[in-house]
């Protein structure tokens, strides 16, 4: 059995030699049909779009990304071709909730926030957006919110933990009363309620309190020329951006106007990564019915260990995304390689 795996899913090649005849191990940009013809499994990362293209004619029964999202899977096409298709749902959604809050962090050092009189919306309450909600209470007694409001229209009948009670939202009061609004949801086309483009001119014209925007969902969630016609308007704050479209090739002028832009790494924690690689082996077992425990080597601790009484300021020792913001500015061209040689970071 050969299997063909993306060579930046950490941690996951010795329990792949246990179970395989051959594996190959690529960079998800240079998967071609070629290495997939007479591979059984393969498993990727965002950067290999799997689809006709791709894996018509090959072997491959069993796709598995180690990621949240899935946009880069034709799954009607994978479903129609008898492929089994997994992705790692909420396996990073604590190190996204981490980039969100300590953004905001930041937001409040250097732009002179008050988030205590600030209305954060949440846009999208699965797994990273209840993440994000369930970090801004834990921080509430060092930086307290004015009020959150959670908007999905797919899962407001479900309760939220916490603090035993919800903010559900509709979509009138997220543009009316929201302060800082950040987007936690996948990217689909059709369906009741698509998200490609639902930050557009409408959303932008119709918003009161020229709120912070962040991204760190899917870059086709924002219409980024809306975006910049918005900040060109004034009708938007200061904007977070960590997913793109057209990714690797970013935009540079919102890159330039952006006041924290990273490389898609809101989500690159040791620990998400190491969870990710975890849940792909869970159904790479499940789909050769095998058992096996894993081992997931020593992740390591971060050079410097926050030593503070401050409990903002130790966040920040800990993970500033200022630090990621400054390297993408500064060498744009570098987007993916950013991303390949990201440091290591801890929850």
């Amino acid at each position: 059995m050969k299997i063909v795996v993306d060579d930046k899913i950490p941690y996951i090649l010795p329990a792949l030699h246990e179970l395989a005849d051959e594996v190959v191990v690529k960079a998800g940009c240079e998967i071609g049909p070629s290495d997939v013809h007479d591979a059984t499994l393969l498993l990727v990362r965002t950067r290999t779009r799997c689809d006709s293209t791709l894996l018509e004619g090959s072997s491959v029964r069993l796709v598995v990304t180690a990621t949240i999202g899935y946009d880069h899977l034709d799954t009607a096409w994978l479903e129609a071709a008898g492929i089994e298709w997994h992705n790692c749902p909420g396996c990073n959604a604590t190190s996204v909730a981490q980039y969100v809050r300590n953004s905001l962090f930041v937001l409040q050092q250097e732009r002179s926030l008050n988030l205590s009189a600030a209305t954060l919306a949440i846009i999208g309450a699965g797994h990273v957006g209840t993440a994000v909600w369930q970090a801004m209470q834990q921080a509430a007694s060092a930086c307290p919110l004015g009020g959150m409001l959670l908007y999905d229209p797919l899962c407001e009948h479900f309760p939220l933990m916490g603090n035993g009670h919800t903010a559900w939202s509709d979509w009138e009061r997220v543009l009316t009363e929201a302060d800082i609004i950040t987007f936690h949801t996948p990217l689909t086309t059709t369906g009741p309620y698509p998200t490609y483009h639902m930050a557009d001119d409408t959303f932008f014209r119709s918003l009161k309190r020229k709120p912070v925007i962040i991204n760190a969902a899917r870059g086709g969630v924002v219409d980024e020329a809306a975006l910049l016609r918005a900040m060109d308007d004034g009708l938007v704050g200061d904007v977070i951006i960590d997913t793109w479209e057209g990714e690797p090739n970013i935009n540079p002028e919102l890159l330039r106007r952006a006041f924290i832009a990273t490389p898609h790494i809101a989500g690159y924690s040791a620990d998400g990564k190491a969870n990710a690689t975890r849940m792909t082996l869970d159904s790479v077992c499940s789909f050769l019915k095998k058992t096996m425990v894993f081992k997931v080597e020593d992740l390591g601790l971060p050079a410097l260990r926050p030593r503070s009484s401050d409990s903002i300021e130790c966040a920040l020792q800990l993970y500033d995304p200022r630090s990621d913001s400054e390297k993408l500015k500064k060498e744009p061209s570098k987007f993916e390689w950013w991303r390949g040689h990201y440091p290591l970071r801890r929850e």
